[in-house]
């Protein structure tokens, strides 16, 4: 009876330090308090419906519209309210920017649309059922889910709305997943803000929606594709952004205009990341004629029964959207696309369509931190075996192998690497010649010549593994090597800077010239001369040679596979940014999956990718980590594509010389990695193998260093719970579910439910979390003051009323076990986490489509549950390329 009745008081002081730490926690914590301002979350109905539907007007023509639900609490889970907002102008406006105001732990997902009539005139009303959104056709004009961040149009594109647009309101449709969110009985205001003007826009945006409606995945098979595509017949649009949406089964999602036959990717994502609208991958149009496909690549490994295209948990969803932009003249607000692509078209489909994407760890730790809820069936995926061997791990990190080569190699200046057929490393080097600053006149001529050519063998083909010469050529016939490649043939192209020529060699040992493009010795900028050429890159599939000339030209030319010029072109620049030339043009890489050209722009500190057939820039990669120097660059396919660099010494900031590993996609940095030993001084070039190894020449130290992929893990603890990371993630994890650990890897990087109550074992990683711990408190330190006063008189009484019931306890039975119960915590954990749920509202428009019978969906609501329900549980630079000159002011 005593141990009863002291419980009550003991419950009432436990719950009331809870709260109380809780509240300390909300002051002090400044993540806390973005996220519950992200949710707008407000216990007072009142103030709740005062931020709803706010006109704000900055100027005559600025203005911005705050469309929120008034004040909501939806009564069950998967539950779809709508609320509709008049436009407040008879004139056109133009949408030009959107801001949400919404979480994933509250919010499923959001959708904007346009049209004339909504089908209600209440505040707010259930739109998951027959009654819909709007009575006359709607448009699509945004899409929201999974923290996405805003989305920004290009200057001078807008959404047109208002009179002559046909859409006189805007309907605003929410999808609220799990009703257990609400238990605190708070009233929701999640909206967007819509940033306006009444000043005409030249161009309109509009949404295009490729959607699948019959795809079925088959229980347990590893890939399953749904293909969309629509002839195209309209006037031209030119998308700017894309977004991806699947539920759990999504792995990839990919977009493409085609053209003569021509894939040309519009933008591919992972449907696990937020669901936010990226940058297109390409400046590109879409005219009349061409054909727009999509394919999105599911698994349906871990499921017991088929998977159909649905609106509940358990179905799946397969919707790529390109916001484009077009001549206010002929603009159309909303397009659609639901036909199945033919087998015949998708069998051209780019391989890159079907390999996951690496999530850059900054990605990752951004999801982690928001709060994500991820679904406990993601653990149960794995890659593809085929696929998953073209794609770098990236819980990898590449180190040194210290060990290799074995014996020692004799180099001069490593000035360039390349890999035969048979994957054996290629090494040019400068035997004992010298780049000094006597090399060359101020005409870039060379002074040297006396010295006749290098004598040893420039060209070492060396084993990989153990680093053996397997074969040695190009005796006395270079002056001063610069970059190296190697053809389908096993020839060797060759740049000498001293020569000012691109040499063709036979790869057979006996040092035949095959073809030789420039005049030997004789500096020039005309179609028959270069000008110290850099390097070579040549097409695997036309044989077709780019050039990178170089240290006094600023250009990339282009020949055929005879010599035959053909065409060449300089720097590029997006629309809005002034060209800056190129400023040696030092590394080229040909990236036949793409059949793009990237250039190393040295001395600008930059990476260029153009399109290899026209020249036509398409990117640029340019990072602070770089420091202002980018040396040499090499490509590989795996992953979506990731791009190899090394930098170099800069005159102008002290950057640490290293290597990167780039996404060619998101242009992310996924590793960066040196040597342990002895340090770079010179990287000159890099190559990757097959096998997933990268050689870096270094020009400064005369030798070449070698790394492979380790294992790179390590586990930290936050606020006593403890967390699995990675280094470096992937969109896809290769995961092993290890019951007797329960240790998730998603791709939100799902939280132990597990409270650790050791010491943290790992030295680095407490200090990193007390450093956190003390920026989060220093700002709010005088707040928290008053809150850890009553927690600690709470607990005063708490530890009184313990002692009294121990030594009740003990006169009793003398002796009482105090055990404690992890169990409980956990609990208590569940339950505050909570979990997100969701399905998909597609009313009608299934059900007239393939016999599909289920009820009640909304035909204009396009998106659904990504989540499911729970089940349960130059020191050298003296002696290398000293004299380079700066490109003349006229250099194209």
């Amino acid at each position: 009876m005593t141990g009863g009745v002291m419980g009550v008081p003991v419950f009432c002081v436990v719950v009331l330090a809870f709260i109380c730490n809780g509240h300390t926690l909300g002051i002090q914590n400044p993540l806390y308090r973005f996220k519950r301002s992200q949710e707008n979350v407000s216990l007072d109905p009142i103030d709740c419906g005062s931020r709803t539907k706010q006109q704000v007007f900055t100027n005559s023509h600025n203005f911005s519209l705050d469309i929120r639900m008034p004040g909501v609490v939806p009564t069950g889970s998967d539950t779809y309210l709508c609320t509709a907002f008049s436009l407040p102008t008879s004139r056109d406006a133009y949408v030009v920017d959107f801001i949400p105001h919404a979480n994933m732990d509250t919010v499923h997902h959001m959708l904007l649309f346009g049209c004339q009539t909504p089908v209600s005139s209440s505040s707010y009303w259930d739109c998951g059922s027959v009654q819909g959104t709007c009575e006359d056709e709607a448009s699509i004009m945004y899409a929201w889910a999974r923290n996405a961040p805003p989305t920004k149009l290009p200057k001078d594109v807008g959404f047109r709305v208002g009179r002559s647009s046909g859409m006189s309101h805007l309907v605003l449709q929410i999808h609220y997943g799990d009703v257990s969110a609400f238990k605190d009985h708070h009233r929701d205001c999640s909206g967007v803000t819509l940033r306006m003007t009444t000043k005409l826009q030249p161009f309109i945006a509009g949404i295009y929606l490729l959607m699948s409606v019959d795809t079925v995945i088959l229980p347990g098979k590893r890939v399953t594709n749904a293909d969309i595509s629509c002839d195209y017949t309209s006037y031209p649009i030119y998308p700017f952004a894309f977004r991806t949406h699947t539920h759990h089964l999504g792995k990839v999602v990919s977009g493409f205009r085609i053209r003569d036959g021509k894939w040309s990717l519009i933008g591919r994502q992972s449907p696990q990341l937020p669901q936010a609208f990226y940058p297109a991958d390409e400046e590109l149009n879409v005219k009349y004629g061409d054909t727009i496909a999509a394919r999105c690549v599911f698994t349906g490994e871990g499921r017991t029964v088929k998977t159909y295209i649905g609106g509940t948990s358990d179905d799946e969803m397969c919707n790529f959207y390109i916001m484009y932009y077009m001549d206010s003249k002929h603009a159309i607000p909303y397009m659609n696309c639901m036909e199945s692509g033919a087998k015949d078209l998708f069998q051209h489909i780019p391989a890159e369509a079907n390999i996951p994407i690496a999530v850059s760890p900054g990605q990752m730790h951004s999801m982690m931190h928001m709060g994500h809820s991820t679904d406990h069936q993601d653990n149960k995926l794995m890659l593809d075996e085929n696929k998953a061997e073209q794609v770098l791990d990236q819980d990898y990190h590449l180190e040194q192998v210290s060990a290799w080569p074995q014996s020692s190699l004799q180099l001069g200046q490593v000035s360039g690497l390349a890999l035969d057929s048979d994957a054996n490393l290629v090494i040019f080097h400068r035997g004992d010649h010298h780049w000094g600053a006597s090399s060359f006149n101020s005409q870039a001529r060379y002074q040297q010549r006396s010295q006749g050519p290098i004598q040893q063998s420039t060209i070492l083909v060396v084993d990989p593994d153990k680093g053996n010469i397997l074969k040695a050529s190009g005796r006395d016939m270079f002056f001063l090597p610069h970059g190296i490649t190697t053809d389908k043939n096993n020839n060797y192209w060759v740049t000498d800077v001293a020569l000012h020529q691109v040499l063709k060699v036979s790869g057979d040992g006996r040092d035949r010239v095959l073809l030789a493009l420039g005049e030997a010795f004789t500096p020039g900028s005309d179609n028959n001369h270069f000008c110290q050429p850099t390097d070579v890159a040549v097409d695997t599939e036309t044989g077709n040679v780019f050039v990178s000339d170089g240290y006094c030209n600023a250009r990339i030319l282009k020949f055929s596979a005879e010599g035959k010029y053909l065409s060449q072109w300089g720097a590029g620049s997006s629309e809005r940014k002034r060209r800056i030339p190129f400023r040696i043009p030092h590394s080229l890489v040909f990236l036949p999956d793409r059949q793009e050209v990237c250039v190393a722009d040295r001395e600008n500190g930059r990476i260029q990718c153009f399109i290899a057939q026209t020249g036509e820039f398409l990117k640029e990669i340019k990072k602070e980590e770089f420091g202002g120097e980018v040396f040499a660059i090499s490509y590989s396919p795996a992953g979506g594509g990731l791009i190899f660099a090394v930098n170099g010494e800069s005159p102008y900031r002290s950057t640490p010389l290293r290597g990167f590993v780039i996404d060619y996609s998101t242009m992310d940095i996924l590793d960066t990695f040196n040597p342990e030993k002895k340090e770079f001084k010179m990287p000159h070039d890099i190559v990757e193998t097959r096998d997933g190894s990268v050689f870096v020449g270094d020009a400064g130290s005369k030798s070449v260093f070698k790394f492979t992929t380790e294992k790179l893990h390590r586990s930290v603890k936050k606020a006593g719970i403890e967390v699995q990371e990675l280094d470096e993630m992937e969109a896809f994890v290769r995961t092993k579910v290890r019951p007797e650990h329960n240790v998730l890897k998603t791709a939100a990087i799902q939280e132990k439910q597990t409270v650790s109550l050791q010491p943290q074992p790992q030295e680095e990683a407490a200090e990193d979390e007390e450093e956190k711990k003390k920026s989060a408190a220093k700002p709010n330190g005088e707040h928290g003051v008053l809150p850890a006063v009553i927690t600690g008189l709470l607990l005063v009484p708490l530890l009184l009323v313990i002692s009294i019931g121990l030594f009740i306890c003990w006169r009793r039975n003398n002796a009482c076990e105090v055990k404690t119960e992890p169990s409980s915590v956990r609990g208590i954990l569940g339950k505050i986490r909570g979990k997100a749920v969701g399905s998909l509202n597609l009313g009608n428009f299934f059900a007239s489509h393939k016999g599909y019978s289920r009820q009640g969906f909304d035909q204009l609501s396009t998106e659904g549950s990504d989540q499911e329900r729970n089940g349960g549980d130059s020191s050298d630079s003296e002696n290398e390329e000293y004299s380079a000159l700066p490109p003349p002011p006229s250099s194209s």
